[in-house]
């Protein structure tokens, strides 16, 4: 009814000795094949034998369904038409959290199909599985990973999820964005949420919160603004570097408010990649320093010259001083008025400080060497011609005052 297409497999039939060797091998798969699902195709999973056959069957299908629904014939051809046109990079996009939040829901609510396995089981996603995307005709690359547990909670003899917290790290680290997904039933952000988004935070990356499953938490009294907003405070709590970090309340399974994930998300995209103007900079930063100057360090003021910013992604400024290094208090003080002026929340600001006695927006002075022309040697020859011509030499500073003829 629904045109899905079943294959089987038998796997473990590496070689060909199965289908000589005097074994019931041959027996099973005619019986398999009774099923009415076609003949079984053996493979090797180990060995990877038999992988040619099951992508070109996959391929097979894939092209009838698309031709079936009238869509394109590959992924790539509505992809790169469309950012040919726009001539925009794909957003990166990770989608981080523990085992059993929502992760995989969650992105089939967004792709609006079964993509990826999801299930009330913990640990059902091993691999990242990268899937291209177009959101009103935006490209997106969004990453699904493998729940994250702590350490002392993995099994020491499962080598699997090991590769598979390795891997989400992975693509957390290529992101530009990394939505990290809740569970509205812990009710509380667990440390290991908290270590997530500190190592978010470190590696220069956006993140956005995606509170899931509100509709166990949100009834009539206590609406999905006042659990944003209980997040988003529990966050400043325990994390003051993530305050007001975007937080999106959510139902992944019944698709209440996933649609406003995206925004957020292209809207954190452009904040940390962009490129403050060098002007405005040094304007905040003299309104700062009128508010509240730096303090004196063994006994010489401390004062900060200028400001640029060297690059985005994550957003880097380099602050000129008299010093080699500022207070740290003074440098929370200057990212928390940095971020309120210029919206730079659920992102580290990074602010780099150079000693430098030179401000290089000054006016170059040239200074003059009076050496005249030719330089030292024209002096010289002058200096002997003039000691030959009058007997006397030349006064430092002065040229001989030529003789009338």
């Amino acid at each position: 009814q629904q045109h899905r297409e079943i294959v089987i497999l038998a796997n473990k039939l590496e070689g060909d000795r199965w289908a000589s060797m005097d074994s019931n091998v041959l027996d099973n798969l005619a019986e398999v094949s009774r099923a009415g699902f076609g003949e079984a195709i053996p493979i090797s999973a180990e060995h990877g034998e038999g992988m040619v056959d099951v992508a070109e069957i996959i391929d097979k299908y894939t092209l009838e369904k698309r031709q079936r629904f009238g869509l394109p014939l590959t992924n790539e051809e509505t992809y790169k038409k469309n950012t040919d046109d726009d001539n925009e990079k794909p957003l990166q996009l990770a989608i981080l959290g523990r085992q059993n939040v929502g992760k995989s829901t969650l992105v089939n609510s967004l792709l609006g199909e079964e993509r990826v396995i999801a299930g009330d089981k913990p640990g059902l996603t091993r691999d990242s599985i990268q899937v291209p995307w177009l959101w009103n005709d935006r490209p997106v690359q969004i990453v699904d990973t493998a729940g994250i547990r702590r350490g002392v909670k993995r099994e020491r003899s499962d080598e699997i999820e090991d590769l598979a917290v390795l891997d989400a790290m992975r693509a957390m680290k290529l992101a530009d964005v990394a939505v990290l997904v809740l569970d509205a039933q812990a009710q509380y952000i667990q440390r290991q949420e908290l270590a997530i988004a500190d190592s978010v935070v470190r590696e220069g990356r956006a993140l956005v919160v995606a509170a899931n499953k509100m509709d166990l938490v949100v009834d009539d009294e206590y609406t999905k603004h006042d659990f944003a907003r209980a997040v988003q405070e529990q966050i400043e709590v325990r994390f003051p570097m993530l305050r007001k970090t975007p937080v999106v309340a959510m139902s992944s399974l019944l698709g209440h408010n996933v649609k406003k994930l995206m925004p957020t998300v292209f809207e954190a995209r452009d904040r940390w990649a962009r490129v403050m103007p060098t002007g405005v900079l040094n304007r905040w930063l003299q309104d700062v320093m009128e508010e509240h100057s730096p303090p004196s360090q063994a006994g010489r003021a401390t004062k900060i010259k200028y400001i640029i910013q060297t690059k985005g992604r994550p957003p880097t400024f380099l602050l000129f001083c008299n010093v080699s290094e500022l207070p740290v208090n003074y440098l929370r003080y200057l990212t928390r008025h940095f971020q309120d002026s210029f919206n730079f929340f659920g992102m580290e600001v990074r602010l780099v400080v150079k000693k430098s006695d030179k401000n290089p927006f000054g006016n170059k002075s040239n200074k003059k060497s009076f050496v005249g022309i030719g330089g030292w040697k024209g002096r010289q020859k002058r200096m002997i011609a003039q000691l030959k011509k009058t007997g006397m030499p030349t006064k430092k500073g002065r040229r001989g005052k030529r003789s009338k003829s």
